[in-house]
């Protein structure tokens, strides 16, 4: 079989975040396909690529893992499939281990662990301009020599950040060597294999790495007061705080430009198109539907640019550590912090990362609160009735009322994670604490590069969910609400006789006690295929309800704020804290747990506190005046 011809299985392997999903990427490129493993909920990742000689390329991007000695089912896939023992996956011709040249000291173990299993493998040290910006040096050539297996630096952001990896693969495959064992048989005596793997990174790290002192002196003097136990609490929820003051201060502007060139654009249409059906398709159903969820991009992205940043500084494990002892109290442990940030995201990938989670017990409380984490999805409902019920005035002259409301919702859903973890934990039989272990990384810089990248990202995912499942949702609302038709001799608006209206009006007699109309109720419907829908189907029902053209021309804020009163905007605040998940959720924790139990306790407990919390919300408001 020719060189061109011939197929190469190759398996990049690593510790969580050393870029080996970039590398992944860069290398395949689009030609990847995702799965599950035969058995378990483990995500499977292979792409193909082609080296510079022609030959063809497999390659398999195995789950994370810290080690050999698996302490988590993915670290227990890729275990079994380095050494060749998983059923059903062939053996990898190459194994290819991506280490974070920024964070040799704990790479480093796990690579010695994989050269012992006598397989024919390269390393990829990553990161390498991250480390040059730092001051670090690696010496690429002494590794190679001490390891005995061929070292390479790769840039995984960069286009060309590959080739020298894709010209020592050609070699390797062509002619495979695999390395010689060594700690097994080099052991001193009197140590264990943990103390020798450990012996040997101390002594690689002192030939083959120089770092910088004044790296070192920085990181002692900030973790000597962001990880106080009490100054640190208080730095966290300053920077919190900051943040949410920001999302409304910083994105108005930009929002009033992206509100006016909908408005602008979707009168150009109507006025350019006859009215009828298409018309009214286009300019009340389309273009007010994704108008109204499109302008609160501004708000996502300044949120995603502080997470961020806080990730890309080396800031969020120690958040992680700050909140151990919190979240321990709570039923939780330090490891569900990570998850539960992902879910301010989306629920999604916050509940596929609790594989991490050692303790299937953890792992389950951390599955079944994440959905209360205040995702991204949830912040255009907020932004609307917020910005319609909420006065923007200063409060003791500097911060931002919005904001403070918006940071209260959040530290809601926040407190009512912990509440909802809390009551598991009284209920289940093991109580026993889990202590959190995990290495702390440098801090730096965030290269304004990479958050430009990881922004983009973001961005590109919320407009193409925005292009596929809103519009689809909202031209299917569009037709509800206009057909059928009014029947002749009507004498209420033609809305009323729709498939939507009729829908609509049923529904209030469950949530009339909640403060909610009609129109609520109609929206709450697509609300759960998707949440930001919510923002475009009121936008949608309140154009085609309109009295006159001049009403339907009107943005949807000051509709809401003259139609609703502020316990009804109070109580439908409320009910997005806990609201039920969105259906990609609920599929997601039945494929983590294979339970449909678990489904069914998750989307009870949340509908029950939601529908609690805004019947209490809307009948004290009333009775404070504000019905």
């Amino acid at each position: 079989m020719s060189a061109a011809t011939a197929v190469a299985r190759l398996a990049l392997v690593g510790s969580p975040n050393c870029g080996k999903t970039a590398l992944f990427n860069l290398l395949t490129g689009s030609r990847q396909k995702v799965a599950n493993y035969a058995g378990v909920t483990v995500e499977r990742k292979e792409g193909r690529f082609n080296t510079p000689s022609g030959r063809h390329c497999a390659v398999l991007d195995l789950p994370g893992a810290y080690s050999l000695h698996a302490a988590s089912l993915d670290e227990a896939v890729t275990r079994d499939l380095c050494r060749g023992f998983y059923p059903g996956e062939p053996v990898p011709d190459v194994l290819v281990c991506v280490v974070d040249a920024t964070n040799l000291r704990l790479h480093l173990r796990f690579l010695l662990e994989l050269r012992e299993l006598d397989r024919p493998m390269v390393v990829a040290v990553n990161m390498m301009d991250a480390a040059r910006r730092r001051g670090i040096e690696v010496d690429l050539a002494v590794l190679e020599r001490e390891l005995g297996v061929p070292v390479v630096p790769t840039v995984a952001v960069r286009r060309h950040g590959a080739d020298e990896l894709l010209t020592r693969l050609d070699a390797l495959v062509e002619a495979p060597h695999p390395p010689r064992p060594r700690l097994a048989a080099e052991q001193p005596e009197g140590m264990t294999p943990e103390q020798a793997l450990h012996a040997e990174t101390r002594r690689l790290l002192s030939l083959a790495v120089t770092m910088p002192r004044r790296t070192a002196v920085i990181d002692d003097t900030l973790d000597r007061w962001l990880l106080h136990p009490v100054l640190g609490l208080v730095v966290l929820a300053v920077v919190m705080f900051l943040i949410f003051q920001a999302v409304y201060a910083w994105a108005t502007p930009l929002m009033d430009l992206i509100d006016a060139g909908t408005g602008a654009f979707g009168g150009w249409v109507g006025g350019a198109l006859p009215e009828g059906p298409l018309n009214s398709l286009l300019v009340d159903g389309v273009i007010a539907g994704l108008g109204g969820v499109i302008v609160f991009l501004p708000q996502i992205l300044i949120l995603f640019a502080f997470i961020l940043a806080l990730e890309e500084s080396g800031y969020l494990p120690r958040a992680a550590f700050l909140l151990d002892r919190m979240m321990a109290g709570a039923g939780l442990s330090g490891r569900s912090f990570i998850p539960l940030l992902s879910s301010f995201a989306c629920a999604v990938p916050g509940i596929m990362a609790t594989r991490s989670i050692q303790d299937p017990r953890d792992r389950l409380a951390t599955i079944m609160v994440a959905p209360l984490m205040t995702c991204s999805a949830r912040l255009p409902v907020y932004a609307l009735l917020i910005g319609a019920f909420i006065p923007q005035k200063q409060v003791l002259g500097v911060l931002n009322q919005q904001g403070l409301v918006l940071f209260a919702l959040y530290a809601a859903g926040v407190l009512s994670a912990l509440a909802v973890s809390w009551v598991m934990k009284k209920w289940r039989r093991d109580k026993g604490e889990h202590p959190l272990l995990m290495e702390l990384p440098s801090y730096r810089v965030p290269h304004p590069r990479d958050l430009l990248h990881g922004l983009w990202e973001r961005a590109w995912i919320f407009l193409r969910r925005v292009g596929g499942i809103i519009l689809a949702l909202t031209v299917l609302l569009w037709f509800l609400l206009s057909f059928p038709g009014a029947p002749e001799g009507a004498t209420g608006p033609a809305i009323d006789y729709s498939f939507a209206g009729r829908i609509g009006h049923a529904m209030t007699t469950v949530f009339a006690p909640l403060g909610f109309n009609w129109q609520i109720c109609i929206a709450l419907i697509p609300g759960l295929a998707a949440r930001e829908v919510v923002v475009s189907s009121l936008a949608t029902v309140y154009a085609l309800s309109a009295a006159d053209d001049e009403a339907a021309s009107q943005a949807l804020t000051p509709l809401i704020s003259d139609g609703w009163s502020l316990a009804t905007a109070l109580s439908l605040l409320v009910w997005f804290i806990y609201a039920p998940q969105c259906i990609s959720t609920l599929a997601t924790i039945r494929r983590e747990t294979r339970s449909w139990k678990q489904v069914a306790i998750s989307t009870g407990y949340l509908f029950g506190l939601s529908y609690l919390a805004s019947f209490v919300t809307y009948q004290v408001a009333v009775a404070l005046g504000a019905g």
